[in-house]
C-alpha cells in the first residue's frame, strides 16, 4: 500500500512539473484566439489558455507576471514595451488587417466615395482609428472636414447606428463583420481597409501580435521555441482546414462555428516571425508614430523589442 501511495505521489509530482514547464497564454476573443485553437485542442497539457474579451483584462496579468505569453493589439505591445522599460518582447505578428467598411446599399466602391459620409466605428485611440485616419489621409480626405467619424463604445453600436442611418457607413472588424452581414440583406462590404492601406502605402495593417515577458523568454528558451513551433503549426491548421478549425473556434466559445467558417478566410491570421516580423511591424508602428507618438508609447521600440530565435 505504501509503495502504491509513493508511486501515486511521484506521478502527481511529475504532472505538476510538466505543467510548470509550460506557459500561461492568453488571447483576445477574435482572430488572435482563432489561430490558437489547434494548440488549445492538442496541447492543453503543455500550456494553460485563457480567452479574454478585452485587452484591458490581459495587460495587468502580463505586466504583473501572471501571464507568460499573450496575443495583443500591435500598438499595445509597443506601449507596454516602453512603459516597462523593455520587459515585453514580440514573438510574432499573428493578425494582419481585419477592418472592413460596410454600407446599406451600393454607393461606396472606393475610399474617395466616403467623402461626405458619416463613418461609425469603435476603437478610438487604437488600431481602428489610426488605420482609418491613415487611409483617409492617403486618399485626400480629412476627418472632420470631408468625412465625419463617430466613435461608438462597441461594434454592435456601430451596426445599430448604421441600420438606423443607411446613408452612413460602418467600419467593423472580422469576425463581427460576418455576423453583421446576416442582419440585413441590404448590407454589403464596400471597402477592405487592409487592401486600401496596401494600395496607398508600403506594408500592411498589423492588428495583432504575440508578445511575451522578456524574463520568461530569457529563462525558458526551450519552452518559447516549442511554443513558437506549436503556434506556427496551429496557425497553419487554421489556414488550411477552415471547416475543422471553425468547429474548434465554436467549441472554445470564440464565435459560433457557423460564423467562424464564413469569417476565417477574411481574418488574415498569420504567423510571421524573425526579420520579416521586424520589417512589417516596425513599418506599421512608424505610421502610427507619425500620427500620434503616444499610440506606440511615446517612441518607436528598438531592436530588443523583436524576438529572434537563437
Amino acid at each position: 500500500m505504501k509503495k502504491l501511495i509513493s508511486i501515486l505521489l511521484l506521478a502527481c509530482l511529475l504532472v505538476s512539473c510538466a505543467a510548470a514547464e509550460g506557459a500561461r497564454v492568453a488571447a483576445l476573443k477574435g482572430p488572435t484566439a482563432m489561430g490558437m485553437v489547434k494548440m488549445m485542442e492538442d496541447k492543453a497539457e503543455s500550456y494553460s489558455f485563457q480567452i479574454c474579451a478585452a485587452a484591458d483584462e490581459i495587460t495587468p496579468l502580463l505586466t504583473q507576471g501572471k501571464l507568460d505569453i499573450a496575443a495583443l493589439p500591435a500598438n499595445l505591445a509597443s506601449v507596454l514595451y516602453n512603459r516597462t522599460g523593455g520587459e515585453i518582447q514580440v514573438l510574432a505578428v499573428n493578425t494582419l488587417g481585419v477592418l472592413y467598411i460596410a454600407e446599406m446599399g451600393n454607393s461606396v466602391h472606393s475610399v474617395a466615395d466616403l467623402a461626405g459620409k458619416t463613418i461609425y466605428t469603435a476603437g478610438k485611440g487604437s488600431t481602428p482609428e489610426y488605420a482609418l485616419n491613415h487611409v483617409l489621409a492617403a486618399n485626400g480626405l480629412t476627418p472632420g472636414e470631408d468625412v465625419t467619424i463617430e466613435f461608438k463604445a462597441e461594434h454592435a453600436e456601430c451596426l445599430t447606428a448604421l441600420m438606423a442611418n443607411p446613408e452612413a457607413v460602418a467600419m467593423l472588424p472580422q469576425p463581427f463583420m460576418t455576423t453583421a452581414l446576416t442582419k440585413s440583406p441590404d448590407m454589403r462590404v464596400a471597402i477592405d481597409l487592409n487592401a486600401a492601406w496596401e494600395s496607398s502605402s508600403e506594408g500592411s495593417i498589423i492588428t495583432g501580435v504575440v508578445a511575451a515577458r522578456r524574463e520568461f523568454v530569457e529563462e525558458n528558451p526551450e519552452i518559447v521555441e516549442r511554443f513558437m513551433e506549436d503556434y506556427a503549426a496551429s496557425v497553419k491548421f487554421t489556414q488550411e482546414n477552415v471547416p475543422e478549425a471553425a468547429q474548434l473556434v465554436g467549441k472554445y466559445g470564440i464565435v459560433t462555428a457557423e460564423v467562424a467558417e464564413k469569417a476565417l478566410p477574411a481574418c488574415q491570421i498569420v504567423c510571421i516571425t524573425g526579420d520579416e516580423m521586424e520589417e512589417k511591424l516596425s513599418a506599421y508602428l512608424a505610421v502610427l508614430f507619425e500620427q500620434n507618438p503616444e499610440a506606440v508609447g511615446g517612441k518607436l521600440p528598438d531592436a530588443p523589442f523583436y524576438y529572434k530565435a537563437a
